[in-house]
């Protein structure tokens, strides 16, 4: 098995749990605080964010990128530059702005938000930014090497840490205000991510060839040729990421506002915003692990590549990704589009959003192709793009939020529809320029057979739905129609090839079957 899938695999697997384990705690902040207390949460989410993609600038790419290549001719005192010099930038710039955003907070919650109570977690999550600032480096470390298994166990580390102290602060806090509640959720944030780092870190010090501290400024001051090549990456992944987290920042404020013209209140605006953000986005993201593990391991992989003109490789490994990633988004949507109402009664006690689930999940398969694309372009010294067509979509969705949502007979699907425009027109930007660079076979056969077998499956599945899955508890129902939904789906997908044996062997349990 190549290094790719390996580590593809390893990811895949951390994913699912990190994921599951994610939907829990999520479930337990919806039970413990409800849609309001999810709605402050959401809102002081996308400014962290923010700050952290300040703060990372960019690195963990540029990182994993520099050390594939260096790791390919075995230079050990170029990756120690590497890490010394991203060190000394992601530490200074966290150092800033951490003490800069706890002092801004209350001028952020005046000026900018229409819901004061806003501030209590924004102050609360506030000293992660360092602990995630020194993890970014460490994780682009060890995708870099294509070891995957350190971060993706941190991954499940930093979930199980959360989940168990989430339930314990917000009840602490709750009898004070959902708005202390929502801080008490941000601090289990915090802690989970300081357990995370501790386990990278341990791995990291029994893993390295060499040592980090001796001789580090010297590093340091010897690195400026390592740090305008990580720039060259960095810079303009950060443009993207700064964009992406621009609009998530921007997103709660033009919402709130259009909703207000729209005749909402500030506490149903920020009920409805938690609702789209707090429950039916997670739940329409849930491939994502697959397309998020996907995308580590193919930047690494098609840098390598690329780095020893390998450019059949390049292709070869993109056709893998793009084709995981279609399959993977072909059953969600199924899964999601049939069975939202069941689904989110049973994760967060409340139907809510259900029509939302239901209108996003088929264009949501466009989220799950644009990983790959994005990766493909940082390890083709084309972050810029990226960054371009990001800026693009970034604007689109703004703009159509404020025009839509503000429409009574709109609301909050207007902003639905703005999140959705945007995704697929970076989708499209995207794989426009990736086939710009590189030579790239575009399978219409394979498409067709896809959207036959994926269409075929709903149909089938809805028509059993609507005639046998009438009787027995809610959790009973879904997990049938779940299990048949998959069967269906994995015998077309079979039948037609799109899913081959070979591929069915990449399972470690299958693998030893076959």
């Amino acid at each position: 098995m190549s290094k790719f899938l390996k580590g593809t695999m390893i990811l895949l697997i951390a994913g699912l749990f990190t994921r599951v384990l994610g939907f829990i705690n999520r479930m337990v902040i919806a039970r413990f605080i409800g849609g309001e207390g999810v709605g402050l949460y959401m809102m002081a989410f996308p400014t962290l964010m923010l700050v952290i993609t300040i703060t990372q600038l960019g690195l963990p790419v540029a990182i994993s990128k520099c050390i594939a290549e260096a790791a390919a001719i075995g230079d050990r005192q170029k990756i120690k530059k590497i890490l010394a010099v991203s060190l000394t930038i992601t530490v200074s710039l966290s150092l800033i702005f951490t003490p800069g955003l706890i002092l801004s907070a209350p001028y952020l919650t005046k000026t900018l938000f229409t819901d004061s109570r806003i501030y209590y977690p924004l102050v609360a999550i506030s000293p992660i930014i360092p602990i995630v600032a020194v993890s970014a480096v460490l994780r682009g470390y060890f995708q870099g090497m294509q070891n995957m298994k350190p971060y993706a166990i941190s991954q499940v580390l930093e979930q199980s840490v959360r989940i168990i102290l989430i339930a314990v602060l917000t009840t602490a806090f709750l009898q004070y205000g959902i708005e202390y509640a929502a801080a008490g959720a941000m601090i289990a944030s915090i802690v989970g991510e300081l357990a995370s780092l501790a386990y990278m870190f341990t791995m990291f010090k029994l893993r390295k060839k060499f040592k980090v501290r001796k001789k580090f400024f010297q590093a340091v001051s010897a690195g400026k040729e390592t740090f305008y090549e990580l720039m060259r990456v960095a810079l303009p992944t950060t443009g993207s990421r700064f964009i992406g987290n621009i609009s998530w920042f921007l997103e709660p404020i033009v919402v709130s506002h259009a909703l207000a013209i729209a005749g909402l209140t500030a506490a149903l605006a920020t009920k409805e915003y938690g609702v789209l953000t707090g429950f039916a986005l997670p739940l329409l993201m849930l491939p994502s692990f697959v397309t998020h593990s996907l995308s580590t391991a193919l930047v690494p992989a098609i840098s390598e590549a690329t780095s020893q003109r390998n450019f059949y490789l390049v292709e070869h490994r993109l056709q893998q990704a793009l084709r995981f990633a279609l399959l993977a988004g072909g059953i969600s949507v199924v899964i999601l589009y049939l069975f939202a109402e069941p689904i989110m009664q049973m994760m967060y006690g409340s139907t809510n959003g259900t029509n939302l689930v239901k209108l996003m999940a088929p264009f949501f398969i466009f989220q799950y192709y644009q990983g790959p694309l994005q990766a493909t372009l940082q390890a083709l010294d084309l972050a810029r793009a990226a960054m371009i067509n990001s800026l693009l979509g970034a604007v689109v969705k703004l703009g159509l939020i404020f025009v839509l949502a503000s429409k009574p007979d709109f609301g909050i699907t207007g902003a639905a529809l703005g999140i959705m425009t945007s995704t697929l027109l970076v989708t499209l930007l995207h794989f426009a320029t990736v086939i710009k660079k590189i030579q790239f076979t575009i399978y219409v056969r394979e498409y067709f057979k896809f959207i036959v077998g994926t269409v075929s499956t709903g149909l089938i599945v809805f028509w059993w739905k609507e005639h046998f899955l009438l009787h027995g508890s809610i959790f009973v129902k879904l997990i049938i129609g779940i299990i048949l939904t998959t069967i269906i789906y994995l015998v077309f997908m079979l039948c037609t090839k799109l899913i081959k044996r070979a591929d069915l062997a990449y399972i470690p349990i299958i693998k030893r079957f076959l």
